[in-house]
């Protein structure tokens, strides 16, 4: 017998999708700190929340926002970087800086089961990463250990 808790079943399909969804203020610039940083994740959770997802891990270097989402399938990864981005940036505007705005696109990768654990550490330790490797670096090889094609003259506004 299923219960509204059963987040991992819709009638007789059962799913399991989580997203790590990366994005970044426009230009790039580092906007994320201080205390905006915990009052933002706090936004993301309740954004999240408000669709019935779960963000399994977060975390929001001053240039750029790492999450790793769980994902009802009756909504896709691009309906929730909008909503998040969105809502987020809405808020960012009234209480914090009003010429505030993130970049337009954002990635999105794929996670496995057997994969969360891996994610969830990588996403937790960006303070320590980001000592040795920039988030145009990073952000590349997400592209290229994914097998995504792109033209960096079009990755960032």
């Amino acid at each position: 017998m299923s219960t509204s808790e059963d987040y991992h079943s819709l009638a007789h399909s059962k799913w399991d999708c989580k997203y790590h969804l990366v994005f970044i203020p426009k230009g790039r610039k580092k906007r994320l700190y201080g205390q905006i940083r915990p009052r933002l994740g706090v936004i993301f959770h309740a954004l999240a929340e408000q669709k019935d997802c779960k963000i399994l891990e977060g975390h929001l270097m001053p240039d750029h926002v790492h999450m790793l989402v769980r994902v009802r399938p009756v909504h896709s990864p691009s309906e929730i970087a909008r909503i998040v981005k969105t809502n987020s940036s809405r808020w960012v505007h009234e209480k914090w800086a009003p010429d505030f705005a993130w970049q337009t696109g954002y990635g999105v990768f794929s996670v496995s089961g057997s994969n969360v654990a891996a994610v969830t550490q990588y996403i937790a330790e960006q303070e320590e990463h980001h000592r040795k490797h920039s988030f145009q670096e990073e952000f590349v090889a997400f592209l290229k250990k994914n097998n995504v094609t792109y033209d960096e003259r079009y990755i960032w506004d």
